[in-house]
């Protein structure tokens, strides 16, 4: 491979000037932003040297899709792709069918490269204006893109980079919905040993999220639609600098569908089969008093998981129950309330479930309130 001291050539115009601009920085900021252009440089070069003896490599052509001979090489021609480190140019060979058959030609090394057809810009630098487009609008996105590459790039280019993962995104999450309707065994993603034998928690909701009327347009009334989300985690361990072990989400990953909970359901049991939850020592559904999030428990997580009804909305329906069976105006109720919330919090709810059972028994209790104190 090209060696450091061969890429920098002294008597080369260009990295002259490259190299007397870092010369001349006076400060650390403006001297490594005078070397990266040096560096894109030399990075280049080496990719290119590296294409270049690829490309010299024994080709294995394909038959030809009309006649079923195979092709036949027609030399070297030119291919060109923008990069992270500038335009990258090299020579490979091309080929066409002996016959003269009507097809496009064919570049086999362009295949191993995963280069597509009439492709112009590489996989890395797409792969970089989407992730920079996930937090800033696509102009931005593009701007930023530039100054990175050091050439311009169209925020509409950034947009269609988008769609373009958007639709393969899609594709592969439709390929994991149908295995799941048929019961096939989904792929785990691969996680480290250390991360593996931690606890997965994972819980849902719902959230409501303003929409224009008219795609694409900024005007119109906004209408709500509901988003079921769905979250997954794995419960590590931190010590504070005070001494404090306190739990800390690690590897999360989000579940999203503009729909019902029967539309979160295959997602989000897909995406805990490909996190583990076969494998995990520990599973944790964390989750409100929704009647269809608990629904959706039972179906595909009771089985692999324990439910646990998170302890504000638990907090929130003991003093519902406070209010109906003693009055929410007494000072009999909060000081129930205040003695059940602390023995729920603290792992002891035998004592509160006791007392809600007693209270269905009282006399005279309004049969609103009966209702409330058992649906708690």
């Amino acid at each position: 491979m090209l060696c450091l001291s061969d890429s920098i050539r002294h008597d080369d115009p260009c990295v002259q000037q490259l190299l007397r601009t870092i010369e001349e920085a006076p400060t650390l900021a403006q001297l490594i932003l005078a070397v990266w252009p040096l560096a894109r440089v030399l990075a280049r070069q080496v990719v290119e040297y590296v294409l270049a003896e690829r490309a010299q490599r024994p080709s294995t052509w394909p038959l030809c899709p009309t006649c079923g001979v195979p092709l036949r090489s027609k030399d070297f021609a030119q291919r060109q792709l923008m990069s992270l480190v500038d335009p990258i140019r090299w020579r490979r060979r091309v080929g066409r069918c002996p016959h003269g058959c009507s097809i496009p030609q064919v570049a086999p090394f362009d295949e191993a490269l995963g280069v597509q057809p009439h492709q112009r810009t590489s996989g890395e630098l797409q792969w970089l204006g989407c992730a920079f487009a996930v937090f800033v609008p696509f102009a931005t996105a593009a701007r930023l893109l530039g100054w990175y590459c050091g050439g311009m790039v169209s925020p509409r280019a950034v947009w269609c980079w988008v769609q373009a993962a958007g639709h393969h995104a899609m594709a592969l999450l439709q390929e994991d919905l149908e295995a799941v309707a048929r019961g096939d065994a989904l792929p785990q993603e691969a996680l480290a040993a250390e991360l593996a034998a931690l606890p997965l928690a994972l819980g849902a909701d719902g959230v409501m999220v303003p929409f224009r009327p008219t795609g694409g347009a900024p005007t119109g009334k906004i209408r709500w639609r509901e988003i079921e989300v769905g979250v997954l985690a794995r419960l590590g361990q931190h010590r504070t600098r005070l001494g404090q072990v306190v739990t800390r989400l690690q590897h999360r990953r989000l579940v999203a569908v503009l729909g019902d909970i029967e539309a979160l359901s295959p997602r989000l049991w897909d995406e805990a089969v490909h996190q583990g939850i076969m494998q995990a020592p520990r599973v944790v559904w964390l989750s409100d008093g929704g009647r269809g999030l608990w629904r959706l428990f039972e179906e595909r997580f009771a089985s692999h998981a324990r439910g646990i009804l998170d302890f504000y909305h638990a907090a929130q329906q003991l003093w519902k129950s406070a209010a109906a069976w003693l009055d929410g105006r007494t000072t009999q109720a909060r000081r129930w309330f205040g003695w059940a919330r602390h023995r729920l919090r603290h792992g002891m709810p035998d004592g509160v479930l006791a007392d809600l059972a007693d209270a269905l028994d009282v006399e005279g209790l309004p049969e609103a309130a009966r209702e409330t104190v058992r649906t708690v």
